[in-house]
């Protein structure tokens, strides 16, 4: 998932994109402070069965 995040005039707007084409289009045509994110959740490796899920638990409090 791609988040385009927009600051203009004390406001916050964020757009959700499933692609970067799309997010890039938007991105570009957009005016103020902007900043393109990539988000990336954890479940998403485990799922590509690129890391074992051992890697993927959190430190016990």
């Amino acid at each position: 998932m791609w988040v385009v995040t927009l600051y203009v005039h004390d406001r916050i707007k964020m757009y959700e994109f499933d692609n970067k084409e799309e997010a890039q289009k938007q991105f570009d045509n957009l005016t103020g402070c902007k900043i393109l994110s990539e988000v990336i959740y954890f479940t998403d490796f485990e799922d590509a069965d690129v890391m074992p899920k051992r890697e993927l638990a959190f430190a016990p409090n």
